[in-house]
């Protein structure tokens, strides 16, 4: 046995590979490391046992676990080893002595695997250790090297005097090919820092390596939550209230996903968040451990450990004593009683507290209320001596020590410096805590409410700020003034968070009247319904609430309001593509010292992007949000931000950057819930879907439960989601239905007046369904209208979809020369823009419409306008010119549209591009008669196919879109499951790519 110095290795610096490495080394013949012990110890709850089985499931040895096998390996002649190596002749420990050793030895805790709780999921698994005959290590025969051995003996700390002994016996003379697993608390040790008591000491000739456990990071509890089943979709913000209030603890982590998962079974909003993780409470069985410290520690040292509850978070020795009512020495000896028993632990140098919020509520929740409230009282009197005083802590120990008046006092500064500091949600979280019973009175109630008004418009959806204020406006104690500031960002809040719009517009009429004589207010009421977004007032009335609220503004001299205005007025101009507004986003006050001006500067220049991805100026688009989402992110105006990162998502689908869109978007629909801000995301999604061929989700976005009111919404996205429920219809051969919707939506266009710019997504869909479905008439007057509306107007992506429209237009009134030319001018410019998608769609009708005439459909000009196929500078596809021009200039075109629409992801719009390919294929590009032989591989026609049914569609949707009968498509759908060996439709998308199309063979 070679002789080596005791090696101690930390955490950090051994993976389980190595771990595994070094046992299994320890257990070889020959130039082996010798006889090796690791020692894992962590606290409770932190995985030990789930490491041990994943490293035992990879050694070749089978684990011993049991007693028996320990003693054994301890005492191989079966004599009994009377005597620990240090304590002369001890007590016997063979199979009759009193100790009584058994399976699991120690009294009534046991050391086998397993003992202890589990950790739950996340932490890897395994198959636990098979235990393995009891005998110790022996021999193949006479002469032969002595068989491998190796132990796992779990929770030491639990274990009594006489099994000490026999481990330390064990341990003192190792034999050979041997390796030794032994778990533990380190808090629970009778004598810390020794695993095995007093007496520990290990010969120099055992290689030792510590492995310690300690608290998992926050990027550890998101992988860890996204292991366990049913929370793969946890988000961020539900990740960091996990891993506070577990401390990192894995078997609380694990426990709080339960009782999650408990909580929410059964809502059809499943996705939690941080406010269930409030609600469930303390897990039983952290509870039970954090009481049952707490009471074993003498009752005279007890006050110590409900100081700690009641602080609820690290503090130093001298303040818990003061907390606690006890003497400075009296304090420093209960603090040492609990460290002792584990009850409290050491957070960095001189700070002490519970591992885990949740233990401190647990024991605070378990104190009789006149104690717990002279806690509060002494936390609150310490709090209010401390500079700068942390207002938001001591308002929660005022209020429950029954302080009022201290109360509410802290809370306003509170929430006034949150608000100060663009920590907006903690102050929008704060007050309405406050105001959410009916404990404030009339007096404090206005000052609170109007503070949380103001803080709630540049936060995020609350439904409980909304209820406060419904409340609070509806009251009869309120001064007028102070109930028109409250109906002002009530009104801004159902508006733009709640998606209340007709409500919202109501509050803010009637704030207006509250308002007169308070210039500030007044003009940001006024500001506020010349937005144009909402349906329900005509633009003309929008502008001149602008102007009044311009004039207002300026009387003011508040540069705040004046920031506030200013950022409306960017909004009107260019929403309606006046060119006027680029002057002014460049003056907005983004370097103000005022964090109220950069805020609004922030909103104004969110707000300017989200019009210049409608208008088509994507290129302004980009920088624009760069810089509005990081100068709303620096200064709290967290709607703000979030309305950014929804023009984000609307931005990258019309310029073709859709390589995880659809997951970008759903993150921030998780995100977000039913709020408006969501509105973009979902949109994104439905249009995402209808491109893939994905129909029923299409439907399920852009008309579920949680979709927008198309009636009630904001305008553009009212419009655009309307052009794809009219195209779905359409290609179903719904024309009625698709006529309606036509309709509806262009009269919602038409009542809001001077806004057709946001028709660019609708006009081409309405005019078709209208024409389709007999209404010439209507469909001309609906060309020339949306061509009036854009006179004098700087829209490119509408001024494309005008091209469009009138392709379309020429195309179903038998002019399809005509559509020719103005489906590659729109072409063209949608992809100057770029607007890839919109570019194939274009180039594609060209190409069917020039097919049909047998001309050519001119498209040099816009194919060469792309890049070539690969992903382009900017991450999104690019694209290149016809590669069959051999073939004839329209089919070159069709098919390099098909190769367009297979980039991006488009796979219905690719497959009924590659139909008409087929259909016009020149007569030498066609199959010999009879049909091929494909084999066992999918034919083009089944793979297309198969994409459409894996995508949802069902057959007679599939025969529409590829002009084939319900019949054909049934038949290419069985042999597609054949071929593929896919047991369903859903499955087919997948396995139709791993089964590919191939040329066929002559049969």
């Amino acid at each position: 046995m070679p002789d080596t110095r005791v090696t101690v290795t930390h955490v950090a610096e051994l993976t389980e590979n190595a771990l595994r490495g070094l046992l299994a080394r320890g257990l070889a013949d020959g130039d082996g490391t010798g006889p090796v012990l690791l020692l894992i110890e962590g606290a409770a709850g932190t995985g030990k046992t789930r490491l041990l089985n994943r490293l035992l499931s990879g050694l070749p040895v089978p684990a011993r676990t049991s007693a028996a096998a320990v003693l054994a390996a301890a005492d191989p002649g079966g004599r009994g080893p009377g005597s620990d190596p240090d304590s002369g002749s001890g007590p016997g420990l063979g199979p009759d002595a009193g100790s009584g050793l058994g399976p699991g030895f120690g009294s009534g805790h046991g050391l086998g695997l397993g003992s202890g709780p589990a950790p739950g999921p996340g932490l890897g698994s395994g198959p636990a250790p098979t235990p393995g005959p009891a005998p110790g290590p022996s021999t193949t025969g006479a002469g032969s090297r002595p068989a491998p051995l190796l132990l796992a003996v779990e929770d030491v700390h639990r274990a009594g005097a006489d099994e000490m002994a026999a481990l330390r016996v064990l341990l003192a003379a190792p034999p050979a090919r041997f390796a030794c697993v032994l778990t533990h608390r380190p808090e629970e040790l009778a004598e810390p820092g020794l695993v095995l008591g007093a007496r520990t000491e290990f010969p120099a000739g055992l290689t030792v390596v510590r492995q310690t456990l300690g608290p998992l990071d926050r990027a550890a509890v998101g992988r860890f939550a996204a292991a366990v089943p049913g929370a793969g979709h946890c988000t961020a913000d539900l990740v960091t209230a996990l891993h506070h209030a577990s401390g990192g603890n894995a078997q609380t982590v694990s426990d709080l996903l339960d009782l999650l998962a408990a909580h929410t079974a059964g809502r059809r909003e499943a996705q939690p968040g941080p406010g269930d993780l409030e609600r469930i409470g303390v897990p039983p069985r952290l509870a039970a451990l954090a009481l049952r410290r707490t009471a074993a520690v003498p009752e005279a040292h007890r006050p110590v450990v409900f100081a700690a509850a009641v602080l609820d978070r690290p503090a130093t020795a001298r303040e818990l004593a003061a907390v606690a009512g006890l003497s400075e020495s009296l304090g420093r000896a209960a603090l040492l009683a609990a460290l002792r028993g584990a009850a409290l632990c050491e957070h960095g140098v001189g700070r002490y507290g519970f591992a885990a919020p949740l233990a401190a509520a647990a024991v605070r929740r378990e104190l009789p209320g006149p104690v717990r409230e002279a806690l509060h009282g002494r936390a609150a009197a310490l709090l209010a001596r401390q500079q700068p005083v942390p207002w938001e802590r001591l308002a929660a120990h005022r209020r429950a020590c029954g302080d009022q008046r201290g109360w509410l006092r802290a809370v306003e500064r509170a929430a006034q410096e949150f608000a100060d500091t663009g920590e907006i949600q903690r102050a929008v979280r704060l007050l309405e805590d406050a105001l959410s019973g009916g404990e404030v009175p009339a007096h404090a109630r206005s000052r609170l409410a109007t503070l949380l008004a103001r803080s709630a418009v540049m936060g995020l959806r609350s439904d409980q700020t909304l209820e406060v204020l419904q409340n609070i406006v509806a009251g009869a104690d309120l001064p007028p003034t102070v109930r028109g500031e409250i109906r002002l960002d009530l009104g801004l809040l159902l508006c733009n968070q709640m998606g209340r719009i007709l409500e919202g517009q109501a509050e803010l009429v009637r704030a207006v009247d509250d308002l007169a004589g308070q210039p500030v207010p007044l003009a940001r009421a006024m500001s506020a319904l010349s937005m144009p977004y909402w349906p329900g007032m005509p633009l003309a009335d929008n502008i001149a609430w602008l102007e009044r609220a311009v004039t207002v503004a300026a009387e003011s001299g508040d540069p705040v309001v004046q920031a506030a205005v200013a950022a409306n007025q960017v909004s009107v101009l260019l929403n309606i593509g006046d060119p006027a507004a680029w002057p002014l986003i460049d003056a907005l006050p983004r370097h103000s010292e005022l964090l109220g001006a950069r805020q609004q500067a922030s909103r104004g220049l969110c707000n300017a992007a989200d019009a210049a991805a409608w208008l088509g100026h994507y290129r302004q688009c980009r920088a624009l949000l760069d810089e509005g989402v990081a100068l709303a992110a620096r200064n709290g105006a967290a709607y703000a931000e979030q309305t950014g990162r929804g023009a984000i998502l609307v931005l990258d689908w019309a310029t073709g950057r859709w390589a995880g869109l659809a997951a970008r978007a759903r993150a921030l629909v998780d995100e977000v819930g039913d709020m408006a801000s969501g509105a973009d995301a979902r949109m994104v999604l439905g249009l995402l879907a209808l491109a893939r061929g994905e129909w029923a989700d299409t439907t399920e976005h852009l008309t579920g439960p949680d979709s927008l009111d198309r009636d009630s919404g904001p305008v553009p996205l009212s419009a655009t989601a309307s052009g794809a429920l009219i195209r779905l219809a359409l290609a179903r051969d719904e024309t009625g239905p698709a006529a309606a919707e036509a309709d509806a939506a262009w009269q919602r266009l038409r009542a809001k007046g001077g806004t057709w710019a946001w028709g660019a997504d609708l006009a081409p869909w309405a005019v078709e369904a209208t024409v389709r479905a007999g209404n010439v008439s209507g469909a001309r007057e609906m060309t020339a209208e949306f061509a009036a509306g854009l006179e004098d107007r700087d829209a490119p992506s509408a001024d494309a979809a005008l091209e469009w429209t009138r392709g379309v237009l020429a195309e179903h009134t038998g002019d399809p020369a005509v559509a020719v030319r103005h489906y590659a001018a729109a072409a063209e410019a949608y992809a100057a823009m770029p607007r890839l998608y919109h570019a194939a769609l274009t180039a594609a009708a060209a190409a069917r419409c020039a097919l049909a005439l047998g001309i050519d459909p001119g498209l040099d000009g816009p194919l060469h306008t792309l890049h070539p196929l690969h992903p382009g500078p900017d991450g999104g596809p690019g694209f290149g010119p016809g590669r069959r021009a051999d073939t004839g200039p329209a089919v070159a075109a069709l098919a390099d549209c098909a190769d367009r629409f297979e980039a991006l992801g488009a796979t219905w719009d690719a497959a009924r591009t590659r139909a008409d390919l087929r259909a016009h294929s020149p007569a030498e590009e066609r199959r010999a008669p009879g049909r091929p032989s494909y084999g066992d591989l999918l034919s083009p026609r089944e793979a297309e196919v198969a994409e459409l049914a894996g995508a949802g569609m069902t057959n007679r949707e599939i025969a529409a879109a590829l002009h084939l009968s319900p019949r054909t498509v049934e038949q290419h759908v069985a042999r597609a499951l054949r071929k593929t060996g896919a047991h369903s439709r859903q499955q087919l998308s997948s396995a139709h790519r791993a089964a590919a199309p191939a040329e066929p063979t002559a049969e």
